[in-house]
């Protein structure tokens, strides 16, 4: 079944008056009344609604741990001064700034880009996304967690009230059967922004002198081996490949020139 045709489905069974959800068991939205809102997670559109719904129960939070995330490297200030630069290097930065400079300028006024100036604004920009490019950060490996929220089947149906401080958001949930699904049917009068969203977002994990240290030992570089193993005592090397000894079939050579020649005359 199409998720257009389920969407239609569903808006024509429900009332239009109503906010009416359809998510996963992991709280992502498959269907909703606006369709930026589908494939998002509900804690980022209705923060009120998921914070009620870990309150009563009804999903639970899980860490999960990435030890594949890439990070920023930490910045190191020592001072609110800036450091000192040595002559040298003031005169590189200088050099770098003169030849960018004169590039652009060349890139604007030459010949070539007088009479294709589109060609030079692109050249131009392109340029400039490479110059921009360049300055972003390098990210380096790092470990992070972030919460993962599911569901807990053995709750098929609930229903409660959000205090929104001016007004209360009523809601109900049922579990749709033979499915990971779930339908949520909330009033749209009551505005529950004053609640912060719930989002799954990455947090680095920070470790001490003597965790990094020992993570550090226990995470070996792979490394080739230090000999090549070409050959098996047991390996018969008549049974493998035998490419060298295929020769060149008299009929399959004639076949092509046959189909070349007969082909005109057959479709006559």
């Amino acid at each position: 079944m199409r998720m257009e045709f389920l969407r239609r489905t569903f808006w024509a069974a429900t009332r239009q008056d109503l906010d009416c959800f359809v998510i996963d068991n992991n709280g992502f939205i498959l269907i909703s009344e606006r369709p930026q809102e589908m494939g998002r997670f509900l804690g980022e559109v209705d923060g009120a609604l998921m914070t009620q719904l870990l309150s009563m129960g009804v999903f639970s939070r899980v860490t999960m741990y990435d030890y594949q995330a890439m990070c920023k490297p930490p910045t190191h200030h020592h001072s609110a001064s800036q450091p000192l630069v040595s002559p040298i290097s003031a005169l590189l930065t200088a050099t770098r700034w003169l030849v960018n400079e004169l590039l652009l300028l060349l890139l604007e006024w030459s010949a070539w880009g007088s009479w294709r100036g589109d060609s030079g604004a692109e050249a131009k920009a392109v340029f400039h996304h490479s110059h921009k490019h360049k300055k972003q950060d390098v990210l380096q490996p790092c470990d992070t967690t972030y919460p993962v929220f599911v569901h807990e089947t053995a709750i098929r149906g609930a229903n409660g009230v959000v205090e929104c401080g001016s007004c209360q958001k009523t809601f109900m949930m049922q579990q749709i059967p033979s499915s990971n699904l779930l339908l949520l049917v909330t009033d749209p009068a009551c505005d529950c922004s004053v609640f912060p969203p719930v989002l799954q977002e990455a947090t680095e994990v920070k470790y001490n002198a003597t965790v990094k240290c020992d993570k550090m030992r226990s995470r070996k570089l792979r490394r080739r081996p230090d000999a090549c193993h070409a050959f098996h005592p047991e390996e018969n090397a008549q049974d493998c490949g035998g490419t060298s000894d295929t020769s060149a079939s008299l009929p399959l050579f004639l076949l092509p020139l046959g189909a070349w020649v007969l082909l005109p005359q057959l479709l006559r």
